[in-house]
């Protein structure tokens, strides 16, 4: 099976290969002249306007208020692609867990996603406590 399955990904490989021929691509030059003239300049912005509060937030998290998450989109994706943790990426975890989510067989084979998926279903009228939640078990 494995062999058939490798032979039918060489296959799909070799077709897309001789369909894509780079020979048949121009470039119009005239058109990427006049794009580049109708450029807006733009300048640095000062030190004297740099809000060095700001700054310090750089490579944290921001919290998003659970109105820009839907519960309902949770719900799907935990159903759907739980195993992959891409439900916590939605709700705004670091990748880490997810990849925690992955290399313990879908959450600790299933079971993790799984109660993830109830949470969400029995607690989905406020969903704020679980969006950029850094633990792995977002409960």
């Amino acid at each position: 099976m494995r062999k058939f399955f490798f032979l039918v990904c060489l296959f799909v490989a070799v077709v897309c290969a001789q369909q894509a021929k780079a020979s048949s691509y121009t470039v119009n030059e005239q058109a990427v002249d006049q794009l580049f003239d109708n450029v807006v300049q733009t300048s640095m912005i000062s030190l004297n306007t740099l809000d060095f509060s700001a700054m310090a937030t750089i490579g944290t998290a921001t919290v998003m208020p659970s109105k820009d998450k839907n519960a309902v989109a949770a719900i799907l994706l935990d159903f759907f692609l739980g195993g992959f943790g891409v439900h916590r990426f939605y709700l705004g975890t670091k990748p880490m867990t997810g990849i925690g989510y992955i290399l313990t067989c879908g959450g600790i084979f299933g079971i993790v996603p799984l109660v993830d998926l109830i949470v969400l279903i029995i607690d989905n009228e406020d969903i704020s406590k679980y969006i950029n939640n850094p633990k792995f078990f977002m409960w």
